[in-house]
């Protein structure tokens, strides 16, 4: 396709789907895109704000990832309309398909070969409003910037969909983009469950709450469902039981204490144990989808294939993703963006706080981070104090330990100390590692470079 038919395309999909056209600055961010511009670019010809620009970038990107079924992003937008002309006309050649003119014959709703693409007849689109009209994700945030994530995307979906898992975490350091991942997976699968919903923890400390919010949900749509007005509340397993539901807990670490090893309940919270572990050994059709800097100790536990629970630590972004962040802070690839990259191990928060830095100072990173210099501006050391602030002394003694050591340290030499008894100290890294502050190949263990500056300045 070449451009024009790339933007036919786009422009037919957001119509088929929002009944409006492409509007302009929606056109100026395809373009831009398909001309590999920066949405900094993209903002300044269309005399804009960038954020402006990136708003209408991410609206896009979702229409069209509904779609088309799978992930779109600024990155493979024009692979994606490229396969999109592929498989129609591998598919439907015969139906008169003109690629060159966007003309589809029959009266589908989407173009042939969409996901979800059927003759709207009464039936299917019966089925469709039941199958998508009881969601709560009133608290999910916006997308915003997604940058390809296709391997943990595909490995979610078989997990949930396919295994029909019924627990499942998302881990990693803070900012490294676990709730944009679980925010993209959600889009792409939520009319596969009867119910969808995404709550924020802090908003419900109490399980009480929590089971009373989720039980009212289901009351509610069952009233509207049906005819009886007195219907009984059930205990909320019986409702995942009886229903497909995709329900996803953010910010789960708040459940947890801090100051102390990973995963430990607060006293208010320690009927989840119990809700978890209902959750994961009772017959029912649900999934729970639990996203934070800590996870519950009995997931951790479970390492066996053959349970319903299954752990993904979220890691950084390859060297492509981290280059398009940089490019938007006007970093050129050839100013050794792939060694900061590295250096800040692809995190998308980390990557964005010492670019913007770099930006206002009006260096480079060769002049502003010579010789493998790590920066830590102002808005990353307090996201690191956040994480830093819920160890235990136990854990902040042995991170000092290593913080002491630029080569990974056998843990054996680790054991060597005099000041940290050895079955402590074993308990600290098995935390440390949950917490995902440590890397450990083998049995040697060291800090990520940026933790390790963190720590060295307290």
């Amino acid at each position: 396709m070449n451009l024009k038919e790339m933007l036919n395309v786009a422009d037919r999909i957001v119509f088929e789907k929002t009944g409006q056209h492409l509007d302009d600055l929606q056109e100026a961010v395809l373009r831009g895109t398909l001309e590999r511009e920066t949405y900094k670019h993209i903002a300044k010809d269309f005399d804009c704000s960038e954020s402006s620009a990136r708003n209408a970038g991410s609206e896009l990107w979702r229409i069209l990832s509904e779609e088309l079924g799978e992930d779109v992003n600024k990155k493979n937008f024009c692979s994606a309309m490229e396969r999109l002309q592929i498989s129609i006309v591998s598919h439907f050649a015969q139906d008169c398909v003109q690629i060159s003119c966007v003309n589809y014959c029959g009266e589908a709703r989407h173009p042939p070969n969409i996901p979800n693409s059927q003759q709207p007849n009464q039936e299917t689109s019966n089925s469709k409003q039941t199958q998508t009209s009881h969601q709560d994700l009133s608290e999910m945030p916006e997308l915003g910037d997604f940058f390809d994530r296709t391997p943990e995307l595909q490995t979610l979906t078989t997990w949930i969909l396919q295994q029909r898992c019924r627990l499942i975490t998302l881990t990693g350091i803070s900012g490294i983009g676990k709730t944009t991942l679980a925010v993209q997976l959600v889009q792409q699968i939520k009319d596969e469950f009867e119910y969808a919903v995404w709550y924020t923890l802090d908003e419900f400390p109490t399980i009480d709450k929590f089971q009373s919010n989720l039980i009212q949900l289901f009351c509610h749509s069952e009233k509207q469902d049906s005819s009886p007005t007195n219907q009984k509340r059930l205990p909320l397993i019986k409702y995942l039981q009886n229903h497909r539901c995709l329900i996803v807990l953010d910010d789960v670490h708040n459940l947890f204490c801090s100051g102390e090893l990973a995963g430990k309940y607060k006293p208010e919270s320690e009927d989840y144990r119990s809700f978890f572990k209902q959750i994961e050994k009772l017959s029912h059709q649900s999934c729970f989808l639990l996203i934070g800097w800590e996870q519950p100790r009995e997931v951790t536990q479970a390492k066996s294939q053959n349970t319903s629970i299954r752990t993904l630590q979220v890691k950084g972004l390859d060297i492509a993703a981290g280059q398009e962040i940089l490019r938007d802070y006007g970093l050129e690839e050839s100013d050794n963006t792939e060694a900061l990259i590295h250096r800040y191990q692809g995190n998308p928060l980390w990557l964005k706080s010492v670019a913007n830095l770099i930006q206002d100072l009006g260096g480079g990173v060769t002049e502003l981070l010579p010789n493998d210099t790590i920066l830590l501006p102002e808005d990353l050391k307090d996201v690191l104090q956040q994480q830093f602030d819920r160890l235990s002394e136990l854990e902040k003694q042995v991170i000092s330990l290593l913080a002491k050591e630029s080569q990974p340290i056998n843990r054996a030499k680790l054991l060597e100390n005099d000041l940290i008894p050895a079955s402590d100290l074993l308990n600290a890294l098995q935390s440390l590692s949950r917490r995902c502050l440590i890397e450990q190949q083998a049995n040697f263990y060291t800090l990520p470079p940026v933790i390790r500056e963190y720590i060295k300045g307290l």
